[in-house]
């Protein structure tokens, strides 16, 4: 059903003309589809960027509305291994082509969680199937691809994208499933998510279930506490009231459900932003500190017990370093 889709994929760019963003990449693309040729193609960037829908939209303004006979798509995260290289890939690569693009394509999405093995056979596969196939391999590491595959292969960077590109695009999908949306709400949504459209959308489209798209149906949506309220608590440790401080962090884990590690996130963000009224100094020493804290909860440790122990250390810190 309608209702039922996933905005993500419902505004999914459908052709290069549509892509939000990337001009130089898209203007490169089209010059491949304007060809009807192309290299193997290696996209690299972080997440939501538009990798996969780059590598979609290339293949459909290719070959029309049928190119799904003509194109292979794998998940490598979940396919990983040399098998799946030397049957479904070698398979699907060794069919000859008739037609106005004497090529078919085959897309390996997050190839850089292929193993070292398969990436190996995959090098071999693209030398002795040139002829019939072009690969798109898409990354979010770089470093993590192996050289050979590298230099076999034309290099796209893809980057986050600008904060009006997808506050514009949110607006646009917002306007169209007739969705009532406060701007603040659309721009804590980008610095959340910072440039990942993907995950943009599914927030905005969790957020909707609650009626208006407001800065807190977003952070409800998400399970974080709003940026007020872990500033008061780092403002109150600051200040000396270490026992308020440590209740407003029982609060944030018991009341909100926040995990140790999502809250000393939000203090690292706070922290290095413009909000919170220490010297330079102190607000290096605590940053580091709170580095440590996150290693700590990550391997195991107590989050309660480090978190106010981080509080105890703001405290004693603000003190000698004459925070306010």
């Amino acid at each position: 059903m309608e209702e039922e889709v996933l905005w993500a994929e419902k505004y999914r760019p459908k052709s290069l003309d549509e892509i939000v963003n990337q001009k130089d990449i898209v203007e490169r693309l089209k010059k491949f589809v304007k060809e009807r040729n192309m290299p193997h193609l290696l996209f690299s960037g972080s997440p939501g960027t538009g990798k996969t829908t780059a590598a979609l939209a290339l293949v459909h303004d290719l070959y029309g509305q049928n190119y799904r006979q003509y194109f292979l798509e794998l998940n490598a995260s979940d396919e990983r291994g040399i098998d799946v290289i030397r049957n479904k890939v070698k398979e699907f690569a060794r069919t000859i082509v008739t037609g106005e693009v004497p090529f078919k394509v085959v897309l390996l999405d997050e190839a850089d969680n292929m193993t070292a093995d398969a990436q190996q056979a995959l090098r071999r596969t693209m030398e002795l199937y040139t002829e019939t196939t072009r690969f798109i391999l898409a990354c979010n590491y770089l470093s993590k691809i192996i050289e050979p595959i590298q230099s076999r292969t034309a290099l796209f960077r893809f980057y986050p994208l600008k904060k009006e590109d997808v506050v514009s695009r949110l607006m646009y999908i917002a306007k169209n499933e007739k969705v009532e949306v406060e701007q603040k709400a659309l721009e804590t949504i980008y610095d959340i998510t910072l440039g990942d459209m993907r995950k943009s959308i599914n927030i905005l489209q969790a957020a909707s279930a609650y009626g208006k798209v407001t800065v807190e149906s977003v952070y409800k949506v998400l399970g974080l506490a709003q940026p007020k309220e872990v500033r008061e608590m780092i403002n109150l440790a600051i200040q000396g009231k270490f026992s308020q401080a440590r209740d407003k962090l029982r609060n944030l884990l018991v009341n909100y459900g926040l995990s140790g590690e999502d809250i000393i996130k939000q203090v690292h963000r706070e922290l290095t932003g413009n909000e919170i009224n220490i010297p330079d100094e102190l607000k290096v020493i605590l940053v580091d500190y709170a580095g440590e804290v996150e290693f700590r909860i990550m391997e195991g440790a107590d989050d309660e017990i480090q978190l106010t122990a981080f509080l105890a250390k703001l405290a004693l810190y603000a003190q000698k370093y004459g925070g306010s």
